[in-house]
């Protein structure tokens, strides 16, 4: 059996461009992208690694990262990113899928490790450290039989499971796949921690998480990161407004999602109003 890990990659995020290429630690050489490419490649279980990026000139840095790293690389559709990770996996013939966006620099390979050997032990369709929030945000692993894969990639049609490449299987279609969830021991339990990058105020948190760790040691591991807000709580103030990117399939959950925004914010004009109107639904 082939086990590959892909990393998507591209440059042009909406709310912090080129984010994969800004560099970590904070004026050092290495970019956000080799972060997780040399952390990935720590596993012990993955045969091979894949940058899949974009058919976007935008992107050529993304490649040029992969050939310095020394690993392969694969461009397919912008917007379509089961396609992107389905002609990935099916050119190199990886029979087991390891998901990886480029936004988690922080990323464990022994979470890794782990997904991937419970997947294998329970004999699943996918399985993630995602579906039940336990580890901190930022961690995230999924773990795709190359059949569940294609099963998506021929019968996906929502726009929404196309870019996000798992819902179809871990969520509007789960019915039709042995999922397996892998969640956190007591020791890593910290859903509330944020080490994903989406916005300036989480490259400022991830800056000030590779300042106190990575000198120390470069390979950083969960426990690290975690016994590191343990000590210091106040680092969770730096992108405790940030609000996770969701996607609503009921109009009254966005609204009430959209609720929680506002308030964030201080509008609470804004949020009384939609919430009368939530209520009279």
């Amino acid at each position: 059996m082939k086990i590959g890990a892909i990393i998507q990659a591209r440059s042009s995020s909406t709310r912090l461009p080129k984010k994969v290429l800004l560099k970590l630690p904070f004026g050092g050489g290495i970019t956000v992208l080799q972060q997780v490419i040399r952390r990935t490649l720590k596993s012990s279980m993955i045969n091979e690694l894949i940058v899949a990026t974009t058919n976007d000139v935008a992107d050529d840095e993304i490649i040029d990262i992969s050939e310095q790293e020394g690993v392969k690389w694969f461009r397919g559709s912008k917007e379509d990113v089961l396609s992107r990770y389905y002609n990935a996996a099916k050119e190199s013939s990886i029979d087991l899928i390891v998901r990886i966006t480029s936004d988690c620099p922080c990323i464990d390979w022994q979470i890794i490790d782990k997904v991937i050997e419970l997947h294998l032990k329970d004999n699943a369709d996918y399985t993630s450290n995602t579906i039940k929030p336990t580890f901190p945000h930022g961690l995230d692993v999924e773990v795709i039989s190359f059949s569940a894969l294609e099963k998506a990639h021929l019968q996906a049609k929502d726009s929404f499971e196309r870019e996000h490449v798992c819902p179809y299987i871990s969520t509007t279609h789960c019915d039709m796949f042995k999922i397996s969830s892998f969640e956190a021991p007591q020791e890593l339990y910290a859903p509330d921690i944020r080490i994903t990058l989406d916005t300036e105020e989480d490259y400022a948190l991830l800056c000030a998480v590779f300042d106190f760790l990575f000198e120390k040691e470069q390979y950083f591991l969960a426990g690290d990161v975690v016994h590191l807000f343990r000590s210091k709580p106040w680092l969770k103030i730096i992108n405790k407004k940030v609000v996770q990117k969701k996607h609503f399939f009921d109009l009254k959950d966005e609204l009430k999602e959209a609720i929680k925004i506002l308030k964030l914010q201080d509008l609470d004009g804004s949020a009384d109003i939609i919430r009368k109107f939530v209520d009279g639904m």
